[in-house]
């Protein structure tokens, strides 16, 4: 998609924005038809570049052309941008936006054949500004991409992309910014767009923003509080409205708002109060997905407004229903005694609720994730679960408490894409971390349980048939194309040129016969599937229940002493105790 803001005879800035992808296990790029996952920092980048070309930075006789591309639904080609640029006269800039550690090498093999023609490039992302803000030592992997010429960018652009542009602009970029020590306010800034081109790439049609970044916690496996800080800084209730307006008159009425604890943004009730007035004074459709911590039932009217401003969906980080675990984790916020209410409350409000669980704590074994997986079934009412594997990804405490350690880590930063092992485990091999980790679907997306998700949507209200498809959607990816759920799309694309550098490129009739062999295959694998959800959906329509569905129960003091969730593990059994003393304590301080 090309963006330009014009204003007469002009010279012309190419300005290219590309979220890169990464390469699977075969050394082929991951990348569909439609993927699942609007690109956030596409859109936030985007927004800043528009406003640049606007305000004519680069002067009033240079046109900042703006091409946006998602490697996860586009295939990138560098030759045909080396010629493009050529061909508007040499001056430009391509930046890899957005890049995470697994994403990196692609990024360096993206930029490689550009630097090399002359072509300005700059990478940003978690990636880098995690390793610079934990590590001592600015690690190979960047130094290497330095000294091929490549400019790194660690940090946020609010405030700084336009001295980026001028310096690309003039040819004299810096091999480093770092802006780590110096996070920017968001209120009042450009904000994040992705024209409707772009957006229909992405299934469900689905746009993304921030609205505020930063969280308070201090999980030790998380990056976003070392690379966007503990303070929430937030866009107000204005420029989302805006925003949302922006997009509302391009026909697209899906959002993700990507703030990793949207409960802590300081100005989430303006906000919801913004979106609650479009949605029920002025009529608009508005749809919302939305990420939040397990304690967010405490804030008052949270969940509420959060319904009514269009949140159908929210995350929450569930990550494991053992204390001791979560304790190890620094995770203190999430109290297993807690998590029922919570669930249900987002029930009572007609909110899907879907979570995220890691596998290969120290703690963890292949039979006690099997054991936590049956409890959870079985007394937490959650609609969809995701599951991780524990990953030291650079940025985090976790990361840097192994590097400094001199503990062995994979050296493929490919691999650090939550779906593959890499560092050793106290007590699994890599292979038995691994096989749990794809039986975890399996287990977790079983017929019996199916049907008992199916028959609480029927119970509270939720459109089934949107339930099996959401179902469907995640053990798919997971089971049939091997890649996580966030990572899919619709109709996997592969392409025999765009295979990593370094593995051999596969002769033309060997590849193609592959590929459709294994569409052949895939289509067949996926019709089993979805017919087995079908048929489970049928039986729901046609039978009554025939058991008591224990997570749909309201919440009792007689649960701590009969579910297996408070009662299983020494730490779940103390975390009980604590909660009878707490009601106790509390019973008493009322009388």
């Amino acid at each position: 998609m090309v963006q330009t803001a014009q204003r007469g005879k002009s010279r012309i800035f190419e300005l290219f924005l590309i979220k890169p992808s990464h390469y699977d296990d075969e050394g082929y790029v991951i990348q569909w038809l439609r993927s699942s996952i609007p690109a956030n920092t596409l859109a936030t980048l985007n927004g800043l570049a528009l406003d640049c070309a606007e305000r004519r930075v680069l002067g009033e006789d240079v046109e900042i052309r703006i091409t946006v591309q998602d490697e996860t639904n586009t295939r990138i080609r560098p030759d045909a941008i080396i010629r493009q640029i050529r061909a508007s006269g040499g001056r430009g800039l391509v930046g890899l936006v957005g890049v995470q550690t697994n994403q990196f090498p692609r990024a360096v093999d993206l930029a490689r054949p550009l630097v090399a023609a002359g072509i300005p490039v700059c990478i940003g992302g978690f990636h880098v500004s995690g390793c610079l803000a934990m590590l001592p030592d600015v690690p190979p992997e960047l130094r290497d991409a330095m000294d091929l010429g490549i400019t790194l960018f660690a940090g946020e652009a609010e405030g700084r992309f336009e001295e980026l542009l001028q310096a690309a602009d003039r040819r004299e970029l810096k091999p480093l910014y770092n802006y780590m020590n110096d996070l920017p306010g968001l209120e009042g800034v450009p904000t994040p767009y992705l024209p409707v081109e772009v957006v229909t790439r992405t299934a469900g049609m689905r746009t993304s923003f921030d609205a505020g970044r930063g969280c308070p916690f201090s999980c030790s496996f998380c990056t976003i509080i070392n690379v966007q800080g503990r303070k929430s800084r937030a866009r107000n209730a204005d420029d989302v409205e805006r925003l949302v307006r922006a997009n509302l008159a391009q026909g697209v009425h899906n959002f993700f708002i990507t703030d990793d604890n949207l409960a802590r943004n300081q100005n989430w009730e303006a906000i919801f109060d913004r979106l609650i007035h479009m949605r029920e004074v002025e009529g608009e459709r508005i749809y919302v997905v939305a990420q939040v911590d397990m304690a967010v039932h405490k804030i008052r009217g949270f969940i509420e407004k959060a319904a009514r401003a269009g949140v159908n969906r929210v995350f929450l980080g569930l990550e494991s229903i053992n204390p001791e675990t979560l304790k190890h984790t620094q995770k203190g916020q999430n109290r297993i005694t807690e998590y029922r209410a919570m669930l249900q409350a987002w029930h009572r409000v007609g909110t899907l609720t879907f979570a995220g669980y890691i596998l290969g704590f120290p703690g963890d074994t292949p039979a006690s994730i099997e054991r936590e997986i049956r409890i959870i079934q079985r007394e937490l009412p959650i609609d969809l679960l995701e599951f991780f594997i524990l990953t030291p990804l650079p940025g985090s405490a976790d990361h840097k408490k192994l590097y400094l350690a001199g503990v062995p880590m994979e050296a493929d930063l490919n691999r650090y894409d939550v779906v593959h092992v890499t560092t050793a485990h106290g007590t699994m091999s890599d292979d038995e971390l691994l096989a749990i980790y794809r039986k975890a679907w399996d287990l977790y997306y079983s017929p019996e349980h199916i049907e008992r998700v199916l028959r609480r949507s029927q119970a509270w209200g939720y459109d089934v048939d949107n339930m099996k498809a959401k179902m469907f959607g995640f053990q798919a990816p997971a089971t049939i194309e091997g890649v996580h759920p966030l990572e899919g799309g619709i109709f996997r694309r592969k392409y025999r040129r765009d295979r990593r550098p370094g593995m051999r490129r596969e002769n033309p009739v060997v590849f193609y016969a592959r590929y459709a062999a294994e569409i052949v295959s895939k289509i067949a694998r996926y019709g089993a599937l979805y017919w087995r959800y079908r048929r489970i959906l049928e039986h729901v329509r046609r039978t009554p229940a025939t058991e008591v569905d224990v997570a749909m129960q309201p919440v009792q003091d007689g649960d701590l002493d009969a579910l297996e969730l408070f009662t299983t593990t020494a730490g779940a059994r103390a975390a009980a105790d604590k909660q009878r003393r707490r009601k106790t304590a509390l019973a008493t301080a009322e009388a």
